[in-house]
């Protein structure tokens, strides 16, 4: 086993070392002890179990392949939950839209959308959320009681301890309520209610000792679970001695059961006597009793807050019961003024013995014709259909909606006769101008293909030696254009042959009409057919 030290090693001190851990190996020798007094595994390569110089390891240990930066007590922290750390009065920015607070955006924030909210109206600012963050390791982050505070189930058993003394304090209170009762009945029917008495003590005596009891129904079955299934406790809370609900029709076409959640909506025996079922679906039960008044009570709630009311049945049930309570009230008086308006505009049927000839004949001036149907032709204006998109909204200071105006397979605004939907409107002097540039685009395509039909003739130009316009005032001097010619010749002598170049280079800048006459006489074209001919 290689160490940590990086010292100099003989070549025997070397080969005693390799011996060493092939001893080790073999088992013949005690394996290494590292810093805490832990055995390291011989087996493990040298570039696992030796450490980094920079580490300065005097003595082998694998503490560099751990993770030894981490916090041993991680299991003890945890979110600090509803804690705030500090309350503001006024909105800042970059803070939440709907809230004010500024650990978070309006996008992530948990509360109830405002109508207004607190960038807008500076009230109501909520305090910020104290934010904190937590290195765990793999352990940690799938630790699922990581925060868990065990001191909140004394709670749990307060609650049941309790619900257990006030029931033997009841049963208890209800035997010597009976026992007064049968010495007041006298020393006669003594005799007569001893087997009685202790027939209801051993009721109560069951009914202490119910928690031992309960579980008549219980059923021990295999319940599957994400984690590949566990043994489960199952109740089944109903007496084998009924009926089950699926049993009680077996035709075909009765009502539907679902064995998963063990429900039947419909009644299962619709045609028979009410007096002697004992069941009849378990629509009857949501359509009766409290069930009906709970779920009023939901819609209830669910349209005052659809209102604006600050309302939540599971937050806050009391609040809500009470809001309906009172709803029912005012909706109640409401009825009786409506009522007492009505009777006091037209009278009261049951008090008066006749009523008014208009009223009899229900006349009115409004004419309506109906079809053989029966239904309405005229007289009556027909419902215009409603949008859930906005309607006559008009913008950029049009005056009728996009989508009014439709031309050459595009939409436009009719008031302007523009295509473009962000356009601004321009109006009657808009729809002017548009109509004059088109005519004007009109005449200039017209104008365009006539001159493509009728080309003009074009006048044809003296082309020079090789492709160069010559004008028609060009006078050229023979001496100096033979001259030139010499030149040309003279300069493409020296470019085949570098040798005659002389070393001082003298350069004129100055061209005359004959030069250019005289590049362009020599100059090889590569499409004439004689330029091999030439020279």
């Amino acid at each position: 086993m290689a160490t940590a030290s990086v010292a100099f090693k003989s070549r025997e001190d070397h080969r005693k070392q390799i011996e060493l851990e092939e001893a080790r190996k073999a088992g013949l020798a005690p394996a290494e002890v590292d810093e805490d007094g832990k055995e390291i595994n011989p087996h493990i390569p040298q570039y696992m179990s030796s450490a980094p110089w920079y580490l300065n390891a005097e003595r082998p240990s694998l503490k560099h392949q751990r993770k030894w930066k981490s916090d041993p007590n991680y299991t003890k922290s945890w979110y600090d939950r509803g804690a705030k750390i500090f309350q503001a009065d006024k909105y800042r920015k970059g803070a939440c839209e709907n809230c004010g607070a500024m650990t978070h955006d309006a996008k992530s924030c948990m509360e109830r959308p405002r109508r207004v909210g607190a960038k807008w109206t500076n009230m109501h600012i909520a305090p910020d959320e104290k934010i904190e963050t937590f290195e765990l390791d793999y352990d940690g982050k799938r630790d699922r009681w990581n925060g868990y505070d065990a001191s909140t189930y004394a709670r749990v058993i307060e609650r049941y301890e309790a619900r257990d003394e006030a029931r033997k304090k009841y049963l208890k209170e209800q035997q010597l309520k009976k026992l007064e009762k049968s010495n007041q009945n006298g020393e006669e029917d003594a005799a007569s209610d001893e087997d009685e008495e202790e027939d209801d003590l051993r009721v109560d005596e069951a009914k202490v000792d119910e928690s031992k009891q309960m579980d008549f129904a219980k059923v021990e079955k295999r319940v599957r679970t994400t984690g590949g299934g566990s043994t489960g406790t199952v109740r089944n809370l109903r007496i084998r001695e009924d009926t089950a609900k699926y049993l009680l029709n077996l035709e075909v076409n009765s009502a539907h059961y679902d064995p998963k959640t063990r429900s039947m909506r419909e009644d299962p025996l619709p045609d028979a006597d009410p007096n002697e079922k004992f069941y009849g679906g378990d629509n009857q039960y949501r359509n009766s009793g409290q069930a009906l008044e709970f779920k009023e009570l939901n819609i209830h709630a669910w349209e005052a807050f659809d209102k604006g009311q600050d309302v939540h049945m599971q937050a806050a049930p009391s609040q809500a019961e009470l809001l309906y309570k009172n709803f029912k009230v005012m909706k109640e008086k409401l009825k009786s003024q409506t009522k007492d308006t009505i009777v006091e505009k037209y009278g009261n049927a049951a008090d008066e013995d006749k009523l008014p000839r208009e009223l009899l004949l229900g006349q009115s001036e409004r004419q309506v014709e109906y079809d053989r149907a029966g239904r309405i032709i005229k007289g009556q204006e027909a419902a215009l259909p409603r949008s859930k998109y906005e309607e006559d909204v008009y913008i950029n200071n049009h005056t009728t909606v996009w989508g009014s105006w439709w031309r050459d397979h595009q939409w436009g605004y009719k008031c302007c006769k523009q295509t473009i939907r962000n356009s601004y409107c321009t109006g009657a002097a808009g729809i002017e101008a548009a109509e004059a540039a088109s005519d004007l685009m009109k005449a200039n395509i017209a104008r365009k293909e006539a001159a493509a039909e009728d080309p003009t003739p074009t006048e044809e130009k003296k082309l020079a030696t090789w492709g160069t316009d010559v004008p028609d005032d060009l006078v050229l001097d023979d001496k100096l254009l033979a001259e030139a010619l010499k030149k040309e010749d003279q300069r493409k002598r020296e470019e085949k042959d570098e040798r005659k170049r002389k070393y001082n280079v003298r350069w004129n800048d100055e061209v005359t009409a004959e030069d250019m006459e005289a590049y362009r006489m020599k100059r090889v074209h590569h499409d004439d057919p004689m330029k091999d001919f030439l020279n």
